[in-house]
């Protein structure tokens, strides 16, 4: 019986030990298993790429208007001034553009105590023209009412040009280098429309009888554009 016993625990003893020697060779075989890279794709999509075209958004970086206003031509009085701008944005903060306008000057003044005058007809015509550049040192908003916001600007511009007007032969056509400077403000109403206000100041050198002189001629004007 004790042997019977005995025999029986000695093949329990041995049962374990295989059981056993089995699970530690099977057990990291089962660890690999489990223990994947971490960047393993487990299910790979059957997806066809596909050609994206994207949007092409206008830039609006060209800027077109017409302007309207006064002119103080030092010596020859206050006029009306009219004339067009084209312009170009080269980033958020600095544009170019160039400007062609005209108004009337009169010497009706001098007339009083010159006989003939100084020009061939009392009023005459003065055209003027440059290329500025203009640098936008407070961009932001200005608020309409509560609830209304729009894109604003103040930007100082500078440049220079010509200023020119009939002499009193009639002839001719005086030409005087011109620079002008100054303060502007924009406002943008819509994506393609703005709205602005320029006071700029225009230097050149008069000729008066016979005295070669520095002039200031101060212009203030409002005007619309278009940005495409």
């Amino acid at each position: 019986m004790q042997k019977t016993r005995l025999s029986l625990s000695l093949s329990n003893a041995t049962l374990a030990a295989t059981l056993g020697l089995a699970f530690a060779l099977a057990a990291p075989s089962a660890v690999a298993q489990d223990q994947k890279p971490a960047n393993e794709q487990v299910i790979v999509p059957q997806v066809d790429r596909r050609e994206v075209k994207l949007p092409r958004f206008p830039s609006n970086d060209f800027e077109i208007g017409i302007f309207g206003g006064s002119f103080a031509t030092q010596n020859f009085g206050n006029s009306a001034v009219g004339g067009v701008r084209v312009g170009y944005h080269i980033s958020e903060d600095i544009f170019v553009e160039g400007t062609y306008a005209q108004t009337k000057i009169s010497d009706e003044a001098y007339r009083r105590v010159l006989a003939g005058g100084i020009f061939a007809n009392p009023t005459e015509t003065l055209r003027y023209y440059n290329i500025s550049a203009g640098y936008n040192i407070f961009p932001g908003e200005i608020f309409i009412g509560r609830n209304i916001a729009k894109a604003s600007a103040l930007y100082v511009i500078g440049g220079i040009g010509s200023t020119n007007f009939v002499d009193k032969t009639k002839v001719n056509r005086l030409s005087r280098q011109t620079v002008n400077f100054g303060l502007g403000v924009r406002v943008l109403f819509w994506d393609k429309f703005a709205a602005r206000v320029d006071v700029r100041n225009h230097i050149f050198n008069q000729d008066l009888l016979g005295k070669n002189e520095s002039t200031q001629n101060v212009e203030l004007t409002g005007g619309i554009s278009f940005l495409f």
